[in-house]
């Protein structure tokens, strides 16, 4: 559980669901519910890969900057983090073939649940350009890697949306936008927390200094206080439930100080619970709405 940091995984769920209920404006129900379920249980799984495959990347890394992980630590081996990476990979997948047959059964063309795929296929593409060896390597290129982590948190809204047959609902693409900027700005955050053990490594900490970083990142936070208001501006959501995006407005706006005192955590933490917040509003603006 510790390997695939399961309450990472967790808020993949999630996102999935919340994509589904704010498409649909309520639960999904029938084989809707099912497909939802088979794609949430998919995404699981992906991350689970994705962050095994991480920690076996980062072993000489996380020996300096997270050694109680079970690689550094020792309490699992390699070769079996290697088996486990592999197995949860192939159940995303096979979740996903189950996924299908189920839209086939009510009667859908491929085509209307093909943007599911196209979806796995697009954060599969990310993960191996993010991790592996003689790829694109996006880990070590600084902002565009963590651009790639976050489109992939983003997507986990629209894959919701794609599950119950709405993969072009606006309501979901704002999810994805939000998700999105809250993320990278976060990303780049916790990269200039671990800046003493990534000794070696591209990121943007690394190459432009903590402070031009905790700019770029608070730059990146107005981008998401932006994405934020605009789909009540355009009336993707009812414009007076803006109300429900204070708190995650008033968070957001703490970050600045924050990052202005060198505070790198406490503003990680607060841009986490600002998106939290702000994912709050907008189901809760859907299901009302």
């Amino acid at each position: 559980m510790t390997l695939f940091r399961i309450g990472n995984t967790l808020t993949g769920v999630v996102g999935v669901f919340l994509g589904a209920i704010v498409a649909l404006g309520g639960l999904p129900t029938g084989k809707l519910a099912i497909i939802t379920i088979l794609q949430a249980t998919s995404v699981l799984c992906f991350m689970a890969s994705w962050n095994a495959l991480n920690d076996i990347f980062d072993l000489e890394i996380d020996k300096v900057n997270r050694p109680d992980r079970p690689l550094p630590s020792g309490a699992i081996s390699v070769r079996s983090a290697k088996v486990a990476t592999s197995l949860m990979m192939a159940t995303s997948f096979l979740c996903m073939v189950l996924a299908w047959f189920t839209v086939d059964s009510m009667g859908n063309e491929f085509s209307e649940w093909a943007p599911s795929l196209v979806v796995w296929v697009v954060a599969l593409f990310l993960l191996a350009n993010y991790e592996f060896p003689n790829s694109l390597r996006l880990k070590d290129r600084g902002l565009p890697g963590n651009i790639a982590i976050s489109i992939s948190v983003g997507l986990v809204a629209v894959f919701g949306a794609a599950g119950v047959l709405q993969p072009y609902n606006h309501r979901a693409w704002s999810l994805f936008l939000v998700g999105t900027f809250y993320n990278t700005s976060r990303e780049v955050v916790k990269d200039i927390e671990d800046m003493e053990g990534d000794e070696g490594r591209n990121t943007l900490a690394m190459r432009v200094g903590a402070d031009s970083a905790r700019t770029v990142a608070w730059v990146l936070s107005l981008i998401a206080f932006a994405a934020v208001i605009m789909p009540f501006a355009f009336e993707i959501f009812p414009p007076l439930h803006v109300v429900f995006t204070i708190p995650a407005v008033i968070s957001l706006m703490l970050v600045k100080s924050k990052l202005l005192n060198s505070e790198d955590h406490e503003a990680s933490s607060l841009l986490k619970k600002s998106m939290i917040l702000c994912l709050a509003a907008f189901l809760a603006s859907s299901l009302i709405g």
